[in-house]
C-alpha cells in the first residue's frame, strides 16, 4: 500500500490511522468537510493532503490529484450520537453516501474499499461477536450500518473492487467525541466533579484507538499483497477480544485521572448506579478477533491501563 484515502479522519480511529500511515510512509488523501471544526487537528505533514469534501458531494468529486490511489477507508458517518441515531432520513442518507464513497474510490483508482461498521448492527447478543453472528439491529444507526455494509459489498463487486467491512465495538482514545462515556468521564474527573454511571454490571470490550488503527492498517496492507484476495468480502469484528465489567473500566479511569489532579483537589466521586439502565441495554459486548488475527496478524498491543493513561494525558493537556 503506497497511497490511501480516508473519509472521517478527524475522529479517534481516523487520527490514529493517519499517524500509522505517516509512520509507514504511506501517502494519504484526507476528505474532510470544509467547515469542520476538527479539521485543524489534522497533522501538517508532507505525506498528508487535505481535500475539502462534504459527504453530500462525494458523488460528484473527480480525481484531480494526478495520482492513482490504492485503498479507500470510509470512516465518515453523520448522526452517530443522541437522537440522530434514530433519524431515519439521515441514516438512510448515510447508506447512499457510503455507496457514493465506493464509486469515488473507483474513480480515484482504488482497488480496495474498507468500511467502518458497528456493533450496533447486531442488536442485543449474549455471545462473542463474529461475522456469522446473526444481525438484528434495533436502531436506525445499526440498521443503516448493516445496509451500508451489504450494499457497498455488492457495489464493490460490480466495480471489481475488494471490499472489507469492519464492525467496531467500543474504541476510546485521543480525539474521541466528548459525549462518549470515557471522554466525558475523564473531563469531569479531572475537574474533581462527580461522574454518574449505571451500576456498571455490563460486560464490555474496549479497544485503544491506536490498536484499532493498526487493525485497519493491516487489513489495507493485506489487501495490497499478492494473496490479498483472501480477505475480499470479509466482515471482521474489531475489539480487544476480552470483556470485563464496565465498573472495572470506570475505576481504572478514576485511578488514572487522580495522577493529573491539581494539588489539593479531592479524589473525584463516582455515582455508580445513579443512572438507570436504558430500555434495550446491551449487557454483554465482546469481539471474537480470531479470524482477524489469522488473516492479517492483528493482536492488540495496549492494555486498558496503558491506553487510558495516554487518553487522560491528552484530555488534561486540552484543559490547560
Amino acid at each position: 500500500m503506497k497511497r490511501a484515502i480516508i473519509s472521517g479522519a478527524t475522529g479517534a480511529v481516523g487520527m490514529a490511522l493517519l499517524e500509522a500511515f505517516i509512520e509507514h510512509e504511506i501517502e494519504v488523501l484526507v476528505l474532510v468537510r470544509k467547515d469542520s471544526a476538527r479539521a485543524a487537528q489534522l497533522p501538517n505533514h508532507p505525506l498528508v493532503t487535505r481535500m475539502d469534501a462534504d459527504l453530500s458531494a462525494f458523488s460528484t468529486i473527480e480525481n484531480t490529484t494526478g495520482k492513482q490511489w490504492d485503498v479507500f477507508y470510509h470512516l465518515a458517518w453523520a448522526g452517530t450520537t443522541g437522537s440522530s441515531r434514530n433519524d431515519t432520513q439521515l441514516q438512510t442518507q448515510n447508506v447512499k453516501w457510503t455507496l457514493d464513497s465506493a464509486e469515488l474510490a473507483k474513480r480515484f483508482g482504488c482497488h480496495t474499499f474498507i468500511g467502518a461498521g458497528s456493533q450496533a448492527e447486531y442488536g442485543r447478543q449474549e455471545g462473542d461477536l463474529t461475522a456469522k453472528t446473526p444481525a438484528f439491529p434495533e436502531m436506525g444507526y445499526g440498521i443503516a450500518k448493516l445496509a451500508a455494509g451489504q450494499m457497498s459489498r455488492l457495489l464493490c463487486s460490480q466495480l471489481s473492487m475488494k471490499h472489507v467491512w469492519v464492525r467496531i465495538l467500543s474504541v476510546y482514545g485521543p480525539y474521541d467525541q466528548k459525549q462518549s462515556m470515557v471522554m466525558s468521564s475523564i473531563e469531569k474527573m479531572l475537574k474533581g466533579e462527580k461522574a454518574a454511571f449505571t451500576a456498571g454490571e455490563q460486560q464490555w470490550d474496549y479497544l485503544y484507538s491506536k490498536d484499532a488503527a493498526q487493525a485497519f492498517y493491516l487489513i489495507g496492507k493485506k489487501a495490497c499483497s499478492s494473496d490479498g484476495s483472501c480477505i475480499d468480502g470479509k466482515v471482521y469484528c474489531l475489539g480487544s477480544g476480552k470483556a470485563k465489567p464496565l465498573k472495572d473500566y470506570i475505576l481504572q479511569i478514576r485511578d488514572g485521572a487522580v495522577e493529573f489532579l491539581a494539588e489539593g483537589r479531592k479524589k473525584p466521586k463516582l455515582g455508580m448506579g445513579d443512572i438507570p439502565y436504558g430500555p434495550g441495554q446491551v449487557m454483554y459486548l465482546c469481539a471474537d478477533i480470531r479470524e482477524l488475527t489469522e488473516d492479517v496478524g492483528f493482536v492488540p498491543k495496549y492494555t486498558f491501563e496503558e491506553g487510558i493513561r495516554e487518553t487522560i494525558k491528552f484530555v488534561w493537556r486540552t484543559q490547560q
